[in-house]
Protein backbone atom coordinates (compact mmCIF):
# COMPACT_ATOMS: atom_id res chain seq x y z
CA UNK A 1 0.00 0.00 0.00
CA UNK A 2 1.31 3.39 -0.84
CA UNK A 3 0.91 5.81 1.95
CA UNK A 4 0.85 9.79 0.89
CA UNK A 5 0.69 11.95 4.09
CA UNK A 6 -0.23 15.47 3.70
CA UNK A 7 0.76 15.22 0.13
CA UNK A 8 1.71 18.77 -1.41
CA UNK A 9 -0.69 19.85 -3.85
CA UNK A 10 1.63 19.38 -7.20
CA UNK A 11 1.91 15.54 -6.16
CA UNK A 12 1.13 12.95 -8.48
CA UNK A 13 -2.10 11.22 -6.23
CA UNK A 14 -3.96 8.04 -7.41
CA UNK A 15 -6.51 9.29 -9.99
CA UNK A 16 -9.56 7.71 -10.99
CA UNK A 17 -9.75 4.86 -8.57
CA UNK A 18 -12.48 4.03 -6.14
CA UNK A 19 -12.38 6.76 -3.08
CA UNK A 20 -13.13 5.95 0.69
CA UNK A 21 -13.58 8.79 2.75
CA UNK A 22 -13.58 8.61 6.46
CA UNK A 23 -11.58 9.15 9.97
CA UNK A 24 -11.54 4.97 10.35
CA UNK A 25 -10.01 5.12 14.02
CA UNK A 26 -9.80 1.71 14.92
CA UNK A 27 -10.92 -0.06 11.46
CA UNK A 28 -14.13 -1.87 13.08
CA UNK A 29 -16.08 -4.22 11.50
CA UNK A 30 -18.05 -1.10 9.99
CA UNK A 31 -15.82 0.12 8.62
CA UNK A 32 -13.95 -2.91 7.28
CA UNK A 33 -17.49 -3.65 5.44
CA UNK A 34 -16.96 -0.46 4.15
CA UNK A 35 -13.14 -0.29 2.72
CA UNK A 36 -13.97 -4.01 1.83
CA UNK A 37 -16.87 -3.09 -0.69
CA UNK A 38 -14.45 -0.41 -1.78
CA UNK A 39 -11.43 -2.23 -2.63
CA UNK A 40 -13.89 -4.82 -4.07
CA UNK A 41 -15.39 -2.30 -6.41
CA UNK A 42 -12.15 -1.04 -7.63
CA UNK A 43 -10.73 -4.68 -8.54
CA UNK A 44 -13.76 -4.96 -10.88
CA UNK A 45 -13.19 -1.84 -12.44
CA UNK A 46 -9.43 -2.25 -12.63
CA UNK A 47 -8.55 1.26 -10.82
CA UNK A 48 -7.13 1.71 -7.45
CA UNK A 49 -8.68 1.50 -4.27
CA UNK A 50 -7.89 5.25 -2.01
CA UNK A 51 -8.77 5.88 1.03
CA UNK A 52 -8.93 9.15 2.09
CA UNK A 53 -8.45 10.39 5.74
CA UNK A 54 -7.64 12.89 8.40
CA UNK A 55 -4.68 13.57 10.82
CA UNK A 56 -4.97 14.55 13.40
CA UNK A 57 -8.58 13.04 14.48
CA UNK A 58 -11.37 16.25 13.44
CA UNK A 59 -13.05 15.75 17.08
CA UNK A 60 -9.06 17.33 18.16
CA UNK A 61 -9.19 20.37 16.33
CA UNK A 62 -12.68 20.97 17.12
CA UNK A 63 -13.06 20.43 19.95
CA UNK A 64 -9.49 20.04 21.71
CA UNK A 65 -11.05 19.73 25.23
CA UNK A 66 -13.02 16.74 24.91
CA UNK A 67 -10.07 14.36 25.52
CA UNK A 68 -10.58 12.37 22.93
CA UNK A 69 -8.23 9.26 22.87
CA UNK A 70 -8.30 7.30 19.91
CA UNK A 71 -7.73 3.38 19.22
CA UNK A 72 -5.11 3.50 16.94
CA UNK A 73 -2.29 5.21 15.85
CA UNK A 74 -2.22 6.44 12.45
CA UNK A 75 0.45 3.59 12.01
CA UNK A 76 -1.97 1.36 12.99
CA UNK A 77 -4.54 2.65 11.18
CA UNK A 78 -2.56 2.38 8.08
CA UNK A 79 -1.30 -1.22 8.92
CA UNK A 80 -4.57 -2.38 9.43
CA UNK A 81 -5.71 -0.58 6.16
CA UNK A 82 -3.79 -2.55 3.96
CA UNK A 83 -4.43 -5.91 5.41
CA UNK A 84 -7.92 -4.94 3.52
CA UNK A 85 -6.46 -4.63 0.14
CA UNK A 86 -6.05 -0.75 -0.06
CA UNK A 87 -3.95 0.75 -2.78
CA UNK A 88 -3.49 4.08 -1.42
CA UNK A 89 -3.93 5.65 1.78
CA UNK A 90 -3.89 9.73 1.79
CA UNK A 91 -3.98 11.41 4.69
CA UNK A 92 -4.96 15.14 4.56
CA UNK A 93 -3.66 17.44 7.67
CA UNK A 94 -6.94 18.63 9.49
CA UNK A 95 -6.40 22.67 10.74
CA UNK A 96 -8.69 24.82 11.38
CA UNK A 97 -8.60 26.65 8.17
CA UNK A 98 -9.18 23.07 6.91
CA UNK A 99 -12.10 22.19 8.95
CA UNK A 100 -13.77 25.79 6.98
CA UNK A 101 -13.55 24.54 3.80
CA UNK A 102 -16.80 25.07 2.04
CA UNK A 103 -18.21 21.32 1.63
CA UNK A 104 -18.44 21.89 -2.30
CA UNK A 105 -15.06 23.56 -2.54
CA UNK A 106 -13.35 20.17 -1.01
CA UNK A 107 -15.01 18.44 -3.31
CA UNK A 108 -14.15 20.29 -6.55
CA UNK A 109 -10.26 21.07 -4.98
CA UNK A 110 -9.54 17.54 -3.39
CA UNK A 111 -11.91 15.23 -4.71
CA UNK A 112 -12.05 16.06 -8.29
CA UNK A 113 -8.99 17.89 -9.19
CA UNK A 114 -6.73 15.90 -6.86
CA UNK A 115 -8.02 11.97 -7.02
CA UNK A 116 -10.74 12.55 -10.29
CA UNK A 117 -12.60 9.43 -8.60
CA UNK A 118 -14.64 7.34 -10.68
CA UNK A 119 -16.28 6.38 -7.35
CA UNK A 120 -16.76 7.53 -3.66
CA UNK A 121 -18.04 5.53 -1.09
CA UNK A 122 -18.55 6.15 2.44
CA UNK A 123 -20.53 5.76 5.45
CA UNK A 124 -24.29 7.18 5.45
CA UNK A 125 -23.91 9.42 8.32
CA UNK A 126 -20.39 11.01 7.70
CA UNK A 127 -20.44 14.39 7.52
CA UNK A 128 -17.43 17.04 5.90
CA UNK A 129 -16.64 20.64 5.29
CA UNK A 130 -17.52 23.60 6.89
CA UNK A 131 -20.41 23.07 9.53
CA UNK A 132 -20.21 19.00 8.41
CA UNK A 133 -22.79 20.51 5.49
CA UNK A 134 -21.17 17.91 3.38
CA UNK A 135 -23.22 14.51 3.14
CA UNK A 136 -24.05 11.69 0.79
CA UNK A 137 -26.97 14.12 -0.77
CA UNK A 138 -24.36 16.61 -1.80
CA UNK A 139 -21.99 14.36 -3.37
CA UNK A 140 -24.56 12.40 -5.10
CA UNK A 141 -25.56 16.35 -6.70
CA UNK A 142 -21.98 17.17 -7.22
CA UNK A 143 -21.38 13.23 -8.99
CA UNK A 144 -23.92 13.90 -11.34
CA UNK A 145 -22.20 17.56 -12.17
CA UNK A 146 -18.95 16.38 -12.30
CA UNK A 147 -18.31 12.82 -12.94
CA UNK A 148 -18.31 10.24 -10.84
CA UNK A 149 -20.90 7.92 -8.84
CA UNK A 150 -21.35 7.72 -4.95
CA UNK A 151 -22.59 5.17 -2.47
CA UNK A 152 -23.66 5.80 0.86
CA UNK A 153 -23.34 2.74 3.28
CA UNK A 154 -26.00 2.23 6.56
CA UNK A 155 -23.84 1.06 9.68
CA UNK A 156 -22.95 -2.44 10.43
CA UNK A 157 -25.58 -3.42 13.04
CA UNK A 158 -24.33 -6.03 16.22
CA UNK A 159 -26.48 -6.45 18.98
CA UNK A 160 -29.15 -4.19 17.83
CA UNK A 161 -26.60 -1.09 17.40
CA UNK A 162 -24.20 0.15 14.89
CA UNK A 163 -20.82 -0.19 15.09
CA UNK A 164 -18.93 3.16 15.83
CA UNK A 165 -15.74 3.86 16.72
CA UNK A 166 -17.35 5.67 20.16
CA UNK A 167 -18.92 2.26 21.12
CA UNK A 168 -15.49 0.10 20.58
CA UNK A 169 -13.61 3.12 22.54
CA UNK A 170 -16.70 2.40 25.58
CA UNK A 171 -15.76 -0.99 25.48
CA UNK A 172 -12.16 -0.91 25.73
CA UNK A 173 -12.57 2.18 28.30
CA UNK A 174 -14.65 -0.42 30.45
CA UNK A 175 -12.65 -2.87 30.09
CA UNK A 176 -15.09 -5.32 27.72
CA UNK A 177 -12.14 -6.12 25.57
CA UNK A 178 -14.39 -9.48 24.62
CA UNK A 179 -17.30 -7.09 23.82
CA UNK A 180 -14.31 -4.99 21.85
CA UNK A 181 -12.77 -7.92 20.39
CA UNK A 182 -16.57 -8.61 18.45
CA UNK A 183 -16.66 -4.66 17.05
CA UNK A 184 -13.47 -4.84 15.69
CA UNK A 185 -13.23 -8.55 14.41
CA UNK A 186 -9.94 -8.64 15.94
CA UNK A 187 -8.56 -8.41 19.34
CA UNK A 188 -7.48 -4.63 20.62
CA UNK A 189 -3.52 -4.05 20.81
CA UNK A 190 -1.54 -1.52 21.94
CA UNK A 191 1.96 -0.64 20.61
CA UNK A 192 4.78 -0.09 23.30
CA UNK A 193 8.42 -0.23 24.38
CA UNK A 194 9.48 -2.49 27.38
CA UNK A 195 11.67 -0.61 30.11
CA UNK A 196 13.88 -1.48 33.00
CA UNK A 197 11.10 -1.16 36.02
CA UNK A 198 11.36 -1.32 39.72
CA UNK A 199 11.46 -5.81 39.38
CA UNK A 200 8.89 -5.54 42.07
CA UNK A 201 6.90 -8.59 39.92
CA UNK A 202 10.18 -10.66 40.02
CA UNK A 203 10.67 -10.41 43.58
CA UNK A 204 6.99 -11.56 43.81
CA UNK A 205 7.83 -14.44 42.09
CA UNK A 206 6.24 -13.23 38.21
CA UNK A 207 8.91 -11.42 36.43
CA UNK A 208 6.66 -8.61 33.99
CA UNK A 209 7.73 -6.64 30.88
CA UNK A 210 6.88 -3.20 32.00
CA UNK A 211 5.66 -2.10 28.72
CA UNK A 212 5.82 2.00 27.62
CA UNK A 213 2.65 2.31 25.85
CA UNK A 214 2.78 4.46 22.29
CA UNK A 215 -1.22 4.33 22.16
CA UNK A 216 -3.52 6.95 23.99
CA UNK A 217 -6.13 4.23 24.82
CA UNK A 218 -5.51 1.81 27.36
CA UNK A 219 -8.34 -0.61 29.03
CA UNK A 220 -9.86 0.16 31.92
CA UNK A 221 -7.30 -0.73 35.22
CA UNK A 222 -7.40 -4.47 35.68
CA UNK A 223 -6.15 -7.84 34.63
CA UNK A 224 -6.08 -9.28 31.77
CA UNK A 225 -5.30 -12.37 29.75
CA UNK A 226 -3.36 -11.23 26.73
CA UNK A 227 -0.50 -12.34 24.18
CA UNK A 228 2.12 -10.79 23.24
CA UNK A 229 4.10 -10.61 20.31
CA UNK A 230 7.95 -10.32 20.66
CA UNK A 231 9.38 -9.20 17.25
CA UNK A 232 13.03 -9.69 18.26
CA UNK A 233 11.52 -13.73 18.87
CA UNK A 234 9.24 -13.93 16.27
CA UNK A 235 6.36 -15.13 17.83
CA UNK A 236 3.38 -14.24 20.11
CA UNK A 237 3.55 -16.06 23.77
CA UNK A 238 0.82 -16.07 26.28
CA UNK A 239 0.73 -13.66 28.92
CA UNK A 240 -1.19 -11.96 31.82
CA UNK A 241 -1.26 -8.62 31.91
CA UNK A 242 -1.92 -5.74 34.50
CA UNK A 243 -2.63 -2.44 34.24
CA UNK A 244 -2.69 -0.26 37.03
CA UNK A 245 -1.93 1.94 39.94
CA UNK A 246 0.06 -0.69 42.69
CA UNK A 247 -1.94 -0.31 44.99
CA UNK A 248 -0.62 -3.01 47.44
CA UNK A 249 3.02 -1.86 47.41
CA UNK A 250 2.60 2.19 46.77
CA UNK A 251 -0.06 5.50 47.01
CA UNK A 252 -0.88 7.33 44.05
CA UNK A 253 1.50 5.29 42.17
CA UNK A 254 1.48 6.22 38.41
CA UNK A 255 -0.63 3.78 36.08
CA UNK A 256 1.40 1.31 34.32
CA UNK A 257 0.78 -1.90 32.21
CA UNK A 258 2.82 -4.93 33.36
CA UNK A 259 2.65 -8.32 31.30
CA UNK A 260 4.02 -11.60 32.88
CA UNK A 261 4.55 -13.55 30.04
CA UNK A 262 4.41 -17.89 30.50
CA UNK A 263 7.67 -19.50 30.22
CA UNK A 264 9.25 -16.45 29.02
CA UNK A 265 12.70 -15.28 30.76
CA UNK A 266 14.56 -13.77 28.56
CA UNK A 267 15.55 -10.28 28.87
CA UNK A 268 13.92 -7.73 26.06
CA UNK A 269 14.43 -4.44 27.31
CA UNK A 270 14.17 -1.81 25.26
CA UNK A 271 12.17 -3.66 22.72
CA UNK A 272 8.91 -3.18 20.95
CA UNK A 273 6.43 -5.42 21.48
CA UNK A 274 2.58 -5.28 20.57
CA UNK A 275 -0.57 -6.42 23.17
CA UNK A 276 -3.02 -8.00 22.44
CA UNK A 277 -6.14 -7.77 24.71
CA UNK A 278 -8.20 -11.32 24.70
CA UNK A 279 -10.35 -11.44 28.17
CA UNK A 280 -10.39 -9.31 31.51
CA UNK A 281 -9.94 -11.33 34.89
CA UNK A 282 -10.63 -9.15 37.73
CA UNK A 283 -10.71 -5.49 38.85
CA UNK A 284 -6.96 -4.27 40.03
CA UNK A 285 -7.16 -5.20 44.13
CA UNK A 286 -5.57 -3.64 46.97
CA UNK A 287 -4.46 -6.82 49.26
CA UNK A 288 -3.10 -7.04 53.09
CA UNK A 289 0.41 -8.50 52.05
CA UNK A 290 2.54 -8.44 49.03
CA UNK A 291 2.44 -12.42 50.20
CA UNK A 292 -1.47 -12.41 49.51
CA UNK A 293 -0.85 -10.35 45.88
CA UNK A 294 1.65 -13.21 45.29
CA UNK A 295 -1.32 -16.07 45.90
CA UNK A 296 -3.71 -13.89 43.83
CA UNK A 297 -1.21 -13.82 40.79
CA UNK A 298 -0.73 -17.66 41.11
CA UNK A 299 -4.22 -17.56 40.67
CA UNK A 300 -4.45 -15.33 37.46
CA UNK A 301 -1.91 -17.68 36.09
CA UNK A 302 -3.46 -20.36 36.73
CA UNK A 303 -6.54 -19.35 34.73
CA UNK A 304 -4.75 -17.77 31.88
CA UNK A 305 -3.42 -21.16 31.59
CA UNK A 306 -6.82 -22.80 31.30
CA UNK A 307 -7.97 -20.57 29.15
CA UNK A 308 -4.92 -21.06 26.52
CA UNK A 309 -5.29 -24.76 27.07
CA UNK A 310 -8.80 -24.32 25.88
CA UNK A 311 -8.58 -21.61 23.19
CA UNK A 312 -4.94 -21.54 22.17
CA UNK A 313 -3.39 -18.49 20.84
CA UNK A 314 -5.42 -16.24 18.38
CA UNK A 315 -4.55 -17.72 14.81
CA UNK A 316 -5.96 -13.81 13.29
CA UNK A 317 -3.62 -11.19 15.36
CA UNK A 318 -2.85 -8.26 13.81
CA UNK A 319 1.12 -8.72 13.42
CA UNK A 320 3.35 -6.09 13.47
Amino acid sequence: MELLRDPAPSADLPRGGVVTIGNFDGVHRGHQALIGGAVLRARELQVPAVVLTFHPHPEKVLRPTSGLKLLASPEQRAQLMARLGVDALVELSFTPTFAATPAEEFVRDVLVRRLAPREVRLGANFRFGESRRGDVRLLETMGAQLGFSVVGMEPVIEGGLPISSTRVRRAVLDGAVTDAWLLLARAHFIDGRVFTGERMGRRLGFPTLNISPDNELLPAQGVYITAVQIPSFGRVFPSVTNIGVRPTVYENYCETVESHVLDFTADVYTEPVRLFFLSRLRNEMRFASSVALAAQIRQDVQEARRYFSRYGLPTDLVLR
